[in-house]
């Protein structure tokens, strides 16, 4: 994980400058070539690949005769979708990332060392970057001390984990929300309300504890529910928590995108700019910000509900609540 948030952050970076002052031609380009090289990489490794056939007795639980234990499993799986549900309003705080966050910066003074203008997509490196700070503090620092305050070696369990991340993501967007709303004050203040492609003289920097704080709920909630599903889920089932996991980003982001329509629609019903108007000027980010805080607020609450009453499989050896 340490290692993909390095690769996020220099792509980033430097793809999209490249894209932004040279051509998105050539920033495709490169891409395509590093994952050719990648591929190639992989494919050499192909001789020392093992695949070992399973061990004698071990058969496929689709296969199974024993009706009983087939039912085992689907309750194991069906145990964790209560979860898997209060975890949502996290994908769809994680989805602002890329999208809204991004329009947020494109408004904002981006120059630094006093001339050179960040690209807008840029400042995503910003969460990537905070996840290379935050992971060696957590390991080093925090799950010691956690240790010795709970008695845990791990410190948290995993669900105590996921539930810290969900509260340093709410938090985030409420960051955002009182971010944009100052962003909005300023643009009025300066006489820009009615010029969409118009710089706000505000410093980017505003927009660092947002991604920062996004980038430390990441190590926290992201990575707990990798651990939580693949350890918690039958043991011949393991691939479909993993699918899990990946499902709570993927169906966030669905739920965001016609989260934002909806509203779209609505706010511009009466013939007003909407919270999402082009020119972000007259938009209000900032209430769909106070919106999603509200939601993260009342998803949190189930989530507390219900990973209080969990039980943790002790088959993988793992601390009750």
């Amino acid at each position: 994980y340490f290692s993909m948030a390095i690769g996020i952050s220099v792509a980033v970076a430097v793809v999209s400058y490249i894209q932004e002052n040279v051509g998105w031609g050539i920033g495709f380009g490169m891409l395509c070539a590093i994952m050719l090289c990648a591929f190639a990489v992989f494919l050499s490794g192909t001789p020392t690949y093992r695949l070992y056939a399973p061990t004698p007795g071990a058969e496929s639980p689709f296969a199974h005769e024993d009706v009983a234990a087939k039912s085992e499993e689907a309750r194991g799986v069906l145990r964790l979708l209560p979860i898997w549900a209060a975890c949502l309003a996290y994908g769809v705080a994680y989805a602002q990332i890329m999208t809204l966050f991004n329009k947020q910066g494109r408004t904002l003074d981006r120059r630094i060392f006093g001339g050179l203008e960040l690209p807008p997509a840029a400042l995503q490196t910003l969460g990537p970057a905070s996840i290379l700070l935050f992971v060696p503090i957590y390991d080093r620092l925090l799950v010691p001390a956690l240790g010795r305050a709970t008695g845990k070696p791990s410190g948290l369990t995993l669900l105590q984990r996921v539930g810290v991340g969900m509260v340093v993501s709410m938090s985030a967007v409420i960051v955002a929300a009182l971010v944009e709303g100052r962003r909005l004050e300023t643009a009025r203040e300066h006489g820009l309300v009615d010029d969409a492609g118009a710089t706000v003289p505000m410093s980017w920097a505003w927009l660092v504890p947002q991604y920062a704080m996004m980038g430390v709920a990441d190590v926290l909630t992201v990575v707990g529910l990798q651990e939580f599903f693949y350890d918690q889920m039958p043991r011949e089932l393991r691939s479909l928590g993993l699918a899990l996991y990946f499902s709570v980003m993927g169906i966030g982001g669905f739920i965001s995108s016609a989260l934002i329509s909806f509203i779209d629609r609505v706010t511009r019903s009466g013939g007003g700019d909407g919270w999402f108007a082009d020119n972000l000027n007259r938009a209000h980010l900032d209430y769909f910000y106070w919106l999603l805080a509200g939601l993260s607020a009342a998803e949190l609450g189930l989530f507390v509900w219900l990973a209080s009453s969990y039980t943790y499989n002790n088959n993988h050896k793992r601390l009750q609540h």
